[in-house]
């Protein structure tokens, strides 16, 4: 390890010769300037080209023999600007619309695909999360048809995101690329992330980057949140539903000076009403208020090169769920009635600095830290979990080239340190664990048709010991607008056995873990392979702008823990014994159909099965197909912004497979499989103005419901009950209504 790491960190900086041109793109919007995301960047007579990130930024190779840079982006004026040295481009665009000859019939995308690079990532934009609700991180995926959504359980209203067929632990999940829905906060960590807070989401399907640690297996989920520069000086989204749902969210951002800027951003949630549709007693959504405030620093230090941010979160959210009748001043840890409260107290920081020199553009020092404090106290009737979790993370990345700009690296150190205590029931259960490692990304682009960025990284775990975790993606263009993609990588984790299947708790299923000697609740980590290939084809199809996605990815588990719940009196957690994997196949079509009007559809398969103690199964719940399509339109208006929009989406979801029942009384089995669902989402948006805008819209227009989600509902305190066969919508039909105002 030695040797590995001074190779790492005594690259001679004599070898470092060729130049990036770095800068970034922005667009006029109500006078404020903002970010253009993918805007192509070449330069001219050559093919070495880029295009602009979700941030506007970019970077491209530099060297003499170049001097006309151009800058393009449909609907808006092409530049061509003359260089002549190395300097930061800061390069804001007209927009053609303002030209009375020029009809404008494109316009950006809200979720933006690249061509370029060698991962497979996507990045939703803020447009995209405006079409639905979108009232925090768990529900910004109604529109997206990589990730599936559904309710983990009937009592607590969580819901749980799956990738390539996996649930979400085995998904970093991150904000700014800090890890941040892990541990303690796997279960209902994604819905403490407002939606309003997210600027933009990164996807990457397969195994990621091997700088943001070892973790991930499916993919990765980046948030990016907004910036004090960048949000409005003011903002308020107010939203309320027919189920006496009400949130609202406000961001208050100023410039201290010229260089330090800080915004503080509020949410808060309530929904006190109860509702019991289905009329079996139990609650259809829990009851909850949450308070959720941000504070955030920014400092921007251009002529040096210097930027960083700061932030504080404090979260408070509360939930109660159980039968109507429940009240838990009398009832709580009684039989009076069941009941479940689930308690959560937050805090937490984090720091970003970064440093490019200003005088060798292509070296740049990134330093990442976080430290949260996440407690919950739950019961789920006579059953008690608390779990307490301290935790620190840091990461320090420098990136440079070698020899030229087509061979970059990105190399670091990072430092982990977990403290977990749990009660679970009357089982007390701690532990501490903590890693550091080592890593080494090295990005080859050919300037033309190939890239790969090739990962290595060390660590040494006190409970998984030292491991080696490598990661390569591949990326090759054979002719225009194409882009054929290959990955592999490894992954290894902790598995949170109670933590990530807290609903495990709303039931009577006695917990048996079968101790094999491991360091994690007598358990070995969870170790996988993830294969993937990827083919991206854009084409114009009657005149009109299309393109084509066809994913294939699989997933290995050399150890899982099985999560077995093929006895419906029992949860059995082991280790793998045999085999078990994850197949996703996906086919996704994007077509302008006409002008500002969009469809985008996508089917998608998935083979998950695993070696069980009674055989070889598919896993429960996960639906062999589905079928998506999504409808945007937006009418077309004298400003830049459209008077009226229009979304709609449709989910298919076929059969799935219920855990076994066999062993239950006639009255307490459920069939094999589960019905088919199909739901309908829409919302329409009047925008007033720049600053106001209203919104209104539909959940499950459809109302499809699940008629009885809760296995014996009637004797909540005896044997058989059990809230963990839900395949579809509880609540039925769900209308809201909002606003949106700023002022910038």
């Amino acid at each position: 390890m030695k040797y590995l790491i001074a190779f790492i960190f005594l690259i001679p900086l004599s070898v470092l010769a060729q130049d990036t041109l770095k800068g970034e793109i922005l667009e006029l919007v109500d006078g404020k300037e903002v970010p253009l995301a993918g805007a192509n960047v070449y330069w001219q007579n050559s093919s070495v080209g880029t295009m602009t990130e979700a941030d506007g930024k970019f970077s491209i190779p530099y060297t003499g023999e170049y001097s006309q840079l151009v800058i393009s982006y449909v609907g808006f004026k092409t530049v061509t600007l003359e260089v002549t040295s190395n300097t930061y481009i800061k390069q804001v665009l007209e927009a053609t619309s303002s030209l009375d000859e020029i009809t404008v019939t494109s316009r950006k995308q809200s979720t933006m695909k690249s061509y370029l690079k060698a991962e497979n990532t996507f990045t939703v934009s803020s447009e995209e999360l405006l079409k639905a609700a979108c009232c925090n991180l768990s529900e910004s995926f109604e529109t997206n048809p990589s990730i599936d959504v559904n309710f983990a359980d009937a009592v607590t209203g969580t819901r749980q995101i799956k990738m390539l067929g996996l649930t979400s632990p085995y998904i970093l999940i991150a904000t700014e690329n800090i890890p941040a829905v892990r541990g303690a906060s796997q279960a209902f960590g994604m819905s403490f992330i407002p939606g309003t807070w997210v600027e933009s989401i990164q996807i990457t399907k397969g195994a990621g980057s091997v700088v943001n640690g070892f973790e991930s297996i499916a993919g990765q989920i980046n948030a990016e949140l907004v910036k004090p520069t960048t949000d409005s000086q003011f903002f308020l989204n107010a939203y309320a539903n027919a189920m006496q749902r009400f949130e609202l969210n406000a961001h208050f951002n100023t410039q201290l000076s010229e260089k330090w800027s800080t915004g503080i951003y509020a949410h808060g949630n309530i929904l006190d009403k109860k509702h019991d549709v289905n009329n079996d007693g139990f609650l259809d959504m829990p009851l909850y208020k949450q308070i959720n405030v941000m504070n955030r620093w920014q400092y921007t230090d251009a002529e040096n090169g210097i930027v960083s941010f700061f932030n504080l979160r404090y979260l408070k959210d509360d939930k109660q769920g159980g039968q109507v009748a429940y009240n838990p001043a009398t009832d709580r840890l009684t039989t009076n009635a069941w009941g479940s409260e689930i308690d959560t107290e937050r805090i937490e920081g984090s720091l970003k600095l970064g440093y490019v020199n200003p005088e060798i553009t292509y070296q740049s020092l990134g330093f990442q830290a976080a430290y949260s404090y996440h407690k919950q106290k739950a019961n789920y009737g006579l059953r008690i979990y608390d779990i307490a979790h301290n935790s620190f993370y840091s990461n320090l990345i420098y990136n440079s080239i070698i020899s030229d700009s087509r061979h970059k690296i990105k190399t670091g150190i990072s430092f982990t340190y977990d403290r977990y205590a749990e009660q679970v029931e009357a089982t007390p259960f701690q532990r501490t664990d903590n890693s550091v490692g080592g890593f080494f990304e090295y990005a080859f682009d050919s300037l033309e048709n190939f890239t790969m960025t090739a990962g290595l990284r060390v660590d040494q775990h006190n409970r998984l010991g030292f491991f080696v975790t490598p990661r390569l993606h591949m990326r090759y263009t054979p002719w225009e607008k194409a882009a054929f993609r290959a990955s592999v990588g490894r992954g290894k984790r902790s598995a949170n056995i109670f933590a990530e299947n807290q609903s495990l708790f709303a039931s009577s299923r006695q917990i048996n873990i079968l101790n094999s000697g491991g360091k994690i609740y007598g358990l070995d980590p969870e170790i996988a392979w993830n294969y993937g290939f990827s083919y991206l084809q854009g084409f114009n199809l009657f005149g009109r702008k299309a393109d084509v996605t066809l994913d294939f990815y699989r997933t290995e588990f050399q150890n899982q823990v099985v999560v077995d719940w093929e006895n419906p009196f029992e949860i059995n957690f082991y280790n793998l014994q045999g085999a078990s994997f994850a197949n996703s196949f996906q086919l996704e079509l994007n077509y302008n159909l006409a002008n500002r009007l969009d469809l985008r559809t996508a089917y998608k398969y998935y083979d998950v099965q695993t070696d069980y103690q009674v055989g070889r199964r598919i896993k429960p719940l996960v639906p062999k197909h589905r079928v998506f399509a999504n409808l945007a339109y937006e009418m077309d208006g004298k400003r830049a912004d459209a008077p009226w929009k229009f979304d709609t989406t449709f989910n298919w979801i076929s059969e799935q497979r219920f855990p076994d029942t066999s062993l239950s009384a006639p009255e307490f089995q459920r069939p094999e499989f589960s019905p088919t669902v199909a739901t309908l989402h829409a919302q329409i948006t009047k925008v007033f103005s720049p600053k106001f805008e209203l919104y209104v819209g539909g959940e499950n227009l459809t109302n499809v419901r699940q008629p009885d989600p809760i296995i014996s509902a009637d004797d909540p305190f005896g044997p058989n009950f059990d809230t963990n066969f839900v395949y579809g919508p509880i609540f039925g039909a769900v209308y809201y209504a909002g606003l949106r105002y700023r002022i910038n």
